[in-house]
Formats: C-alpha cells, sequence, structure tokens
C-alpha cells in the first residue's frame, strides 16, 4: 500500500474549500443582519419580570378572582367544540378541493401535451399562491367578506388546507412508481383510468398521513383565528385578556391545550396503524 494513502489526513482534519470559507462568512453575516432588525434585546427580556409576575400572580390559581358559573364553563365548552368543527369540515374541505389541484398539479397524469403542461402550471401556482399567504390574513379578508364568526375561519382553515396537502399529495403521485401505470395504459386505458387504478392507490397512504397532518394544523390555527374574529375559542380568548380576566383566559387555555393534544394523540396514533399496515402489505 501508497505510504500517501496510509498517512492520509482524516475528513475532520482536511482544509476546508473557499467556497465553504464564504458559506460560513455570509452565514453569520445573514444572522448578525437578522439580529439587527429583530429587535432581540436581553434588558427587555429579563426586564419584564415585573409584568409577567403580575400576570402570574392573577392568572394563578384560575379563577380566583372571577367567579366561574356553571354556564360560563358550559359556553367555553360550546366554543371549543365549535373550534373543532371548523378545523375538521374546513380540513375535509381543503383536501377535497387540494386533491383536485393536486391531480391537476401532478406531472404527466394527464400527458405531456401543451394544455396539460399549461394546467400544471396554473395549479402548481394557485396552490403556492395559497400556500404562501399567512391563514391570518385569509381570515382577515374572509371577515371582512362573510363577518365574524365560525364560517369566516372555517373558510380560512380550507384554503390553507388546499395549499397543504395540494402541495404534497403531488409530490406523492410523482414520487409512485409508474410501471403499473404504464402496464395499464399499455392495454389501452387512458392516462385517467391508469392514475385512479394504480397511482392513487399507491399513493394513498401518503394522502392519509398527510390528511392528519392537516388536521393537526388547523386544529391549531382555528384557536388563534379566533383573535381577528374568525370563530371558535379564540374570540373569547381575545376577550378576556382585552378584560384582563387573566385567570378565566387560563382555563380557557387550559381547554385549548386538552383539545389539541387529543387531536395529536388520535393522529399519531392513525398514522402509526397506517404506516404498520403499508409496511406488512409491502412485504
Amino acid at each position: 500500500m501508497d505510504m500517501s494513502q496510509k498517512m492520509k489526513t482524516p475528513k475532520r482534519f482536511e482544509q476546508i474549500s473557499s467556497f465553504q470559507y464564504i458559506s460560513i462568512i455570509v452565514f453569520f453575516l445573514i444572522m448578525v443582519w437578522a439580529l439587527d432588525g429583530s429587535g432581540f434585546s436581553f434588558s427587555k427580556l429579563f426586564g419584564s419580570s415585573e409584568y409577567i409576575g403580575r400576570f402570574l400572580s392573577e392568572a394563578f390559581p384560575p379563577i380566583s378572582e372571577h367567579r366561574l358559573s356553571w354556564n360560563d364553563f358550559n359556553r367555553y365548552i360550546l366554543l371549543l367544540i365549535e373550534t373543532a368543527q371548523m378545523a375538521i369540515f374546513g380540513t375535509f374541505l381543503g383536501i377535497i378541493v387540494g386533491f383536485l389541484f393536486a391531480l391537476m398539479a401532478s406531472r404527466g397524469l394527464f400527458g405531456n401535451s401543451i394544455p396539460a403542461r399549461m394546467l400544471q402550471v396554473v395549479a402548481k401556482f394557485l396552490i403556492t399562491f395559497m400556500r404562501t399567504i399567512p391563514d391570518l390574513v385569509w381570515a382577515i379578508i374572509f371577515v371582512m367578506v362573510v363577518g365574524l364568526g365560525a364560517f369566516a375561519g372555517t373558510l380560512t382553515i380550507a384554503i390553507d388546507t388546499i395549499g397543504f396537502v395540494g402541495r404534497f399529495f403531488a409530490e406523492e403521485m410523482e414520487d409512485v412508481e409508474r410501471s403499473a401505470a404504464e402496464g395499464i395504459e399499455s392495454s389501452g386505458a387512458s392516462k385517467l383510468d391508469s392514475t385512479f387504478s394504480a397511482i392513487i392507490p399507491a399513493a394513498m397512504p401518503g394522502f392519509i398521513t398527510t390528511s392528519l397532518f392537516a388536521l393537526e394544523k388547523s386544529v391549531r390555527g382555528s384557536v388563534v383565528l379566533g383573535l381577528v374574529g374568525a370563530g371558535g375559542i379564540g374570540m373569547e380568548l381575545n376577550s378576556l385578556f382585552n378584560w384582563m380576566a387573566y385567570d378565566r383566559a387560563v382555563v380557557v387555555i387550559g381547554l385549548m391545550f386538552v383539545l389539541i393534544l387529543f387531536v395529536e394523540q388520535i393522529s399519531s396514533y392513525a398514522r402509526s396503524k397506517i404506516l404498520d399496515g403499508s409496511v406488512k402489505s409491502g412485504k
């Protein structure tokens, strides 16, 4: 064996390239620039301990100052149910429409003709457009269009879900092995027939897991939408903070935590079962 190979420098001691040097310098310059505009301040962070202490003293124990009646608690539960209804139905609408957008956006599902490519470009643009605009902006728009309440929140969740699942559904269909679809097409079937007979069934486990992630995302987001008037328990939470009823606000936050945790646990369990089933079927 050549002596130069024996004495080869370990990778951790090798000199980094000029490109790596430049990348490190650019990274630190970006971080310095971002820090300068972020407003981050240790003095403000630790200097606000008085206000944090006052909030904690007024928030705990819950219902120390503002007496909570059964009617109030029942109203919070109903608002929590409304929040879940917004999230579930909005996600359902978004999945249905997002699936249709994904079909149009997937490469090659409708052939490679010029109209098919134009349809793909338009569908991808709309998915990106819906995904990039924050859900709070959509909520403000829909509150202006349809008014305050749960309907605005449901529409917001639907639009947000279309952008989320549309992208991942399209990628999952594009990643499917095409041999089965090509075999169906060779027997005289159309592209649409092969898509629904081979590609969509193969991508179905990914569709379901993505949909469950979308539901989790929608439940968390639906809580926040109420802060701008788009229905759900977030509207009540906003009112409680405005009235400085922090002890009641803690109760509402606790109910929100229970709802989100419950949905996440159910979703995690369902995903594990789906993944186990897909692994077993693939053996």
